[in-house]
């Protein structure tokens, strides 16, 4: 039923009131909210069962909605985008990893398609009050939030939120409506509010929905915060079937045999380093490294082999030592650990609460790519002052992976004397001066003085100084690349620049490939050898294609269904994604037929930036992430990825136009596209 609800302030509006039927017990809703901040109106749409099939939840079903409805052009800070919250097909559904939930729109950052992922707790709360995802049109005209429950939905003043860091947001927002049942919050902090394009939205204590910069849409629509409070139930088609799969993936993760201590780890990595040869990388090894230690199980051996990024892309592992260095070695993050931090229906918890370093409040565990981003971009080694820019960003809702970028772009730019003391109200930026980055990315977080310039990114702040600052602004596309360096794996440098959202590092990459272990799935997709020559991963021929195209359709069924790629990454034999989905909905589809699935809604991103005037021979990435010129030392050194052919590559088995990118006629009749 359609229901509007008239807007006012003197007193709370008028509720909007719901039914939520699943559509035949098949996993889903079977509609979504619509809220038009603009006049305060609230309705629901019903979406086919035809629809979900074909686009599945998640980001699917968000495309599928927001290529018809943005309109060419929009203003991605203007009234005419669209921001939306969506659960994926799989939350709540019994299965597991299947608490991800996504904010999506045009990207102010990028200007193409935005999505951005985040764990926590909200993507239950989203079903839970009888929707499949939650669409923001318009904007208003003073500081709002929504409230919903299982009986309705209703826009209340947020004025006395405006201002807030997101925790005291949540803080008070938990307290004014968790009474009866718990409530679920997704809210903006001071970045948000200021728009910055690097701001995210952020959950359950400090997990950030961080890239694309939709916090700044968010704030631009002076939309301060989400509260969920439903209770609707989620059935599925094969309860019993569900819980049987639920039970033997549970199996694999349990399973935990002792591993090395972190300092070992470094070795571990200096001996990869000079081997001529790699081992096909099995998921389950990082399972294990992740349930020990969480994401920064990564730090010392990325490091050493080359993956992690270090002085703003330019230097290399021999610019840290890590027999002295506390930054990389992940035993330092471990402890303190007050609490391990699961997801909702996460059976392995990466995450973990800890005691700051000065043992005054319990925060959360900074994650790799935050302590690489604000670490060895910066060639900061002083772990303390990670933990509170961790903390303050969090807070503040801005991007750690953007904020360590443009940071270290700042640092370069001092370096070669494009920015002086004059600039930075006295501050010196040079490498590793943990002082100055703290406070640098205070005055970003509150817009003041240099860290106005700096709020939107490096991209931006390269064009705001001009000079020769381009070449050191580190971007694909506009945004700030994560923590995975092509020059080590070239599928990283690929996947920055052919997806939609550019400059994501949770999409693929040969390593991503050889841990989904599809073709134990699919019998015609190509199995890597065991052990194979380094040099050959930067070769660009068919079969690399082919992984880089698996990947992208495989990570769409994925954030479609919900599922966290940490999950993914046990490989398709252990985490039943497929099985999981056709226990939920009653369907019979093969593993084939969902990446089909992938591949339509990956073409339909595509569309959306073609729509929205961003050609894909418009994307590029920096030359330096690229190996161009090549270093001379350390683990990249003599590396360069040959990014155009491995594009052409890519795009052609897609199906679309070997020399723009654009999907060909065929490929949208074979994906059932052609009315768009």
């Amino acid at each position: 039923m359609d229901t509007n609800c008239p807007f006012g302030w003197e007193a709370p509006a008028r509720r909007t009131t719901f039914v939520a039927e699943s559509i035949m017990g098949r996993s889903t809703m079977g509609k979504v909210l619509w809220v038009d901040l603009s006049t305060g109106t609230i309705t629901t749409e019903s979406i086919s069962d035809d629809i979900f099939h074909r686009f599945l939840s998640g980001t699917g079903l968000a495309a599928y909605l927001l290529y018809q409805r943005i309109p060419a052009g929009a203003d991605p800070l203007g009234p005419d985008n669209i921001l939306g919250f969506v659960s994926g097909l799989l939350t709540a559904s019994g299965s597991l990893f299947t608490g991800r939930w996504m904010v999506v729109g045009k990207s102010p950052l990028t200007g193409t398609w935005g999505d951005a992922n985040c764990g926590g707790n909200l993507a239950p709360g989203i079903k839970g009050c009888g929707v499949d995802g939650i669409f923001f049109t318009g904007q208003s005209d003073r500081p709002v939030y929504l409230y919903a429950d299982t009986k309705g939905a209703e826009l209340r003043d947020a004025t006395f939120l405006w201002g807030k860091d997101a925790m005291e947001t949540e803080r008070l927002l938990i307290k004014a409506h968790g009474k009866k049942q718990r409530a679920r919050v997704a809210c903006i902090g001071m970045a948000g509010e200021k728009r910055s394009l690097i701001s995210g939205i952020v959950n359950h204590g400090g997990r950030l929905a961080a890239r694309s910069g939709l916090g700044a849409v968010m704030g631009a629509k002076r939309l301060k915060a989400v509260v969920l409070c439903g209770a609707h139930r989620v059935d599925v088609h094969d309860a019993k079937r569900m819980k049987a799969l639920s039970l033997e993936c549970n199996r694999h993760v349990a399973f935990q045999p002792p591993f090395l201590n972190g300092t070992m780890t470094a070795y571990l990595g200096s001996i990869m380093r000079v081997l001529p040869t790699q081992m096909e990388i099995d998921g389950f090894l990082y399972k294990i490294m992740l349930k020990k230690w969480g994401t920064v199980n990564q730090n010392q051996m990325a490091i050493e082999i080359g993956d992690a990024p270090v002085k703003n892309w330019k230097g290399s592992n021999r610019d840290f030592g890590f027999d002295q260095s506390k930054l990389i070695n992940p035993d330092v993050f471990t402890e303190p650990v007050v609490a391990k931090y699961f997801c909702y229906s996460c059976p392995l918890g990466c995450g973990g609460i800890n005691l700051a370093p000065d043992g005054s409040t319990e925060v959360h565990r900074p994650e790799y790519e935050s302590t690489i981003a604000l670490g060895g971009l910066c060639l900061n080694e002083d772990t303390d002052s990670i933990y509170y820019l961790n903390e303050l960003l969090n807070r503040a809702g801005m991007d750690t992976i953007s904020a360590g970028g443009t940071v270290a772009f700042a640092i370069e730019c001092f370096e070669n004397g494009l920015l002086t003391e004059a600039d930075t109200d006295g501050l010196k930026l040079t490498w590793g001066n943990s002082e100055a980055i703290v406070r640098l990315v205070e005055m970003m977080v509150r817009r003041e003085g240099i860290g106005d310039l700096l709020a939107d990114g490096a991209k931006l702040a390269a064009q705001r100084i001009g000079k020769d600052a381009a070449p050191m602004a580190i971007n694909a596309g506009g945004q700030e690349p994560g923590m995975h360096d092509g020059r080590y794996d070239p599928g990283f440098a690929l996947h920055n620049v052919v997806e939609p959202t550019p400059g994501r590092h949770t999409i693929g990459s040969y390593m991503y490939y050889e841990m989904f272990q599809l073709w134990r799935k699919i019998a015609h997709l190509p199995d890597p050898s065991l052990i194979y020559l380094k040099s050959s991963k930067y070769q660009a021929n068919r079969e690399k294609a082919i992984m880089g195209a698996s990947c992208s359709n495989y990570m769409n069924v994925i954030n479609g269904a919900g599922v966290c790629l940490f999950g993914a990454f046990l490989g398709a034999q252990r985490i039943p994604v497929f099985d999981w989905l056709n226990a939920a909905t009653g369907w019979t589809d093969s593993p084939e037929a969902y990446l089909t699935i992938g591949h339509r809604i990956q073409t339909v991103k595509q569309l959306f930036n073609i729509k929205q005037g961003i050609a894909p021979t418009d994307v590029r990435i920096s030359r330096r992430v690229l190996g161009d010129p090549p270093q001379t030392t350390g683990a990249n050194r003599g590396r360069t990825v040959p990014i155009e052919k491995l594009r052409r590559y890519y795009w052609r088995e897609m199906g679309y136009d070997l020399e723009n990118g654009v999907p060909t006629p065929e490929c949208l009749h074979d994906l059932g596209l052609e009315a768009l």
